[in-house]
């Protein structure tokens, strides 16, 4: 499977996204009519993808939300509490995008090797797809509140957990060979994260997400096959 493939087979859009959002939290929501919350949400998230990627989430004002979404700032209060309350919304949804897709793409393959080719793949497909979310997923998380981070360490730790449990149960069937599978997800989730966080300069390299998934793939496969 391409990217091509991926994206046809996955289908799904920011606004579907949006949609989830305002479903997960409608208690928090003082809005009622889902389809202007969708489209203003969508217009929330794109406006402050932007200006975080410019001056950082925590130099963002309410103010500045207002002024590049075109929402009056008592519009936006009917969606969040407060610049804290968003942040921790967008971090949950981020989440969720991975352990969801993450779990479905290794579910649909029995032999390990399979298993560990899915997975990689799959997160550096959505990390493209959704690239906003991705990178600014990652580079806030070290402002949310404490209680809200360990939230988001739990959830690392099972997206990790996922490739680590793969690596052992292909070492048991004599796929992988024996090692410290822990530390190998984790440099595995650090080679995909490099995708999101530096996509510049693969750009500029010319590298296309096909090219750089395939590449992983292939580096682990080199190091963890049992010969």
């Amino acid at each position: 499977m391409d990217y091509a493939e991926f994206k046809k087979i996955y289908g799904i859009s920011n606004q579907d996204l949006s949609k989830k959002v305002f479903h997960n939290n409608k208690d928090l929501m003082r809005i009622k009519k889902e389809k202007t919350a969708v489209n203003n949400l969508e217009k929330i998230f794109k406006a402050v993808f932007k200006i975080a990627y410019k001056k950082g989430f925590q130099a963002m004002t309410m103010r500045d939300l207002s002024e590049k979404t075109g929402i009056s700032l008592g519009a936006l209060y009917a969606y969040f509490p407060g610049k804290e309350k968003l942040l921790g919304i967008i971090q949950s949804q981020g989440w969720t995008i991975i352990r969801q897709d993450l779990e479905d793409a290794s579910g649909l393959h029995e032999n390990p090797k399979e298993k560990l080719r899915a997975v990689i793949k799959v997160h550096i497909f959505l990390s493209e797809l959704f690239h906003p979310w991705f990178y600014f997923t990652f580079m806030e998380a070290r402002n949310i509140k404490p209680l809200e981070f360990e939230a988001v360490k739990s959830m690392e730790e099972y997206t990790q957990k996922i490739l680590t449990d793969i690596l052992n149960t292909g070492e048991e069937q004599g796929i992988f060979k024996p090692g410290d599978h822990e530390l190998t997800a984790s440099l595995i989730k650090a080679m995909q994260q490099e995708w999101y966080l530096k996509r510049w300069k693969y750009r500029k390299l010319k590298v296309s997400v096909d090219k750089f998934a395939s590449h992983l793939i292939s580096v682990v496969e080199a190091f963890c096959l049992a010969v």
